[in-house]
């Protein structure tokens, strides 16, 4: 026997729950994704560090955060 799994956002009878919208906006999404990744040409390394090595660990966690808005939109989308 199979019994439907409510889904989150949705009750029981496949209806959405009651309350406001949820909403993605792409161009907000965007604008903080741009605005993350704009920082990266910010971030210039020391002179004496020949490599770029010191400034790496910077750049990464730049490159995370902009991972995290864009997981976040992704899993937005999934409960809309």
């Amino acid at each position: 026997m199979s019994t439907p799994i409510p889904q989150p956002g949705n009750s029981s009878a496949g209806s959405p729950v009651p309350g406001p919208p949820r909403t993605v906006d792409p161009e907000t999404i965007r604008s903080d994704v741009d605005s993350l990744l704009a920082r990266l040409g910010g971030l210039e390394q020391d002179p004496n560090d020949q490599h770029g090595a010191g400034v790496i660990p910077h750049k990464a966690h730049i490159l995370e955060q902009a991972h995290e808005v864009l997981v976040q939109a992704l899993a937005s989308v999934d409960r809309v």
